[in-house]
């Protein structure tokens, strides 16, 4: 479901130029932002873990017992924990497993807690009736390239096979991924701290909204006005058959009630499948939280190769560079311009974004890239 990347680098330039004030204190703390390290190949780390797992259940499969367990797992869960699954058996898998999970861990950005996120899963529905048979699958690593043209699987004997990325084969092949709903879970609340760490103000996307001070967001009786999405829709797109669901998530920005740039991660855990109409009822701005009745949305993917610090970091460092000059300042591009050119190969991907949505919409909103549309309206959340 991933649209196709668009960067469009210095297409305003010349206006955010005008746009963008320093001041000495936000500069310093962006000047922190930059001084780590340069950003790692987290997508090469993750896929060759990946590819090593993928690698390692190959071989596995030759042990009939323990692939009828993987088979029965794989036919009744569209994911299956495979590390913790191995986890009861002797030999090398377990560990194999497990050490691909902490390095994909590691690459990410995410700490312990975030737990195993190496899943395995049927490549296809029309794969099942062929895995009920006796022939013993072959097993590929998940690639995150929408353009890729083929994929690499691993018979039992360990021998590698070329398949077609766009032309399901007919024998069964499990594919090794991550569970995208955990990592990105996981990822968003490392986002949203790091920000906080940066300077940037940011509410964790489990937090309720809370009450702002702001008079224009509260009111009298206690509560406080909301943007709310009713539907949303994001176009098709081919992409290859060992891809898994979307993880899509928006970054919301704006001027918060101090001046100061804050970015609101919004998960969006329900945007499975493109031309799919969802109706989430989900809130997407907390205006408590905002100066100004105007902020922006940036919708981007998860495709499981996303550090979190470093995606935080990049982003700090452009955004505590702008400062409030009394009116509302659009904060797409600096938030897309913020993101390094060697990650815009597939991860993370940019969806579409939406610029000055304002606390009085209500209607269908297209995206800039025309890359999907969402149903607003203003809801006004009760104080208890």
């Amino acid at each position: 479901m991933r649209p196709r990347r668009l960067r469009t680098r210095g297409a305003v330039a010349a206006l955010a130029g005008t746009l963008l004030a320093l001041s000495a204190g936000q500069t310093a703390v962006a000047a922190q932002a930059t001084a780590a390290d340069p950003v790692p190949r987290t997508a090469v780390t993750v896929s060759a873990a990946q590819d090593q797992a993928a690698r390692a259940i190959a071989r596995s499969l030759t042990d009939s017992t323990w692939r009828a367990r993987v088979q029965r797992a794989a036919l009744t869960s569209d994911e299956v924990p495979v590390t913790a699954l191995a986890a009861r058996e002797a030999g090398p898998l377990k560990a194999t497993l497990a050490a691909a999970d902490r390095r994909i861990t590691a690459a990410k950005g995410l700490d312990a807690t975030a737990g195993s996120l190496l899943r395995l899963r049927l490549g296809a529905d029309t794969m099942r009736a062929a895995l009920r048979s006796e022939t013993t699958p072959w097993v590929a690593a998940a690639t995150s390239d929408d353009d890729t043209r083929t994929l690499v699987a691993y018979d039992s004997r360990g021998r590698s096979h070329t398949l077609d990325a766009h032309d399901t084969p007919a024998r069964p092949v499990y594919v090794v991924d991550i569970d995208g709903s955990a990592a990105l879970a996981a990822g968003l609340d490392v986002l949203s701290d790091r920000l906080n760490r940066y300077g940037l103000r940011s509410t964790a996307p489990d937090e309720q909204p809370r009450v702002g001070r702001a008079a224009g967001a509260r009111t009298a009786g206690g509560g406080f006005w909301t943007s709310r999405i009713t539907a949303v829709e994001l176009s098709d797109d081919e992409e290859p058959w060992a891809k898994g669901d979307a993880e899509i998530y928006t970054l919301v920005t704006g001027f918060g009630q101090d001046g100061a740039v804050r970015v609101d991660p919004v998960d969006m855990p329900y945007l499975d499948n493109d031309g799919t109409v969802y109706r989430p009822n989900q809130i997407l701005v907390n205006w408590s939280n905002y100066k100004y009745d105007l902020a922006d949305a940036v919708m981007m993917e998860e495709d499981g190769s996303t550090n979190y610090r470093d995606l935080a970091k990049a982003i700090a460092t452009a955004l505590l560079t702008i400062t409030d000059q009394g009116t509302y300042i659009p904060l797409v591009n600096a938030v897309l311009d913020a993101i390094p050119d060697d990650w815009w190969t597939d991860d993370p991907d940019y969806v579409d974004s939406w610029y000055t949505l304002a606390r009085s919409d209500t209607g269908t909103r297209y995206g800039a890239r025309g890359n999907g549309w969402m149903t607003v309206e203003p809801y006004f959340v009760q104080e208890l």
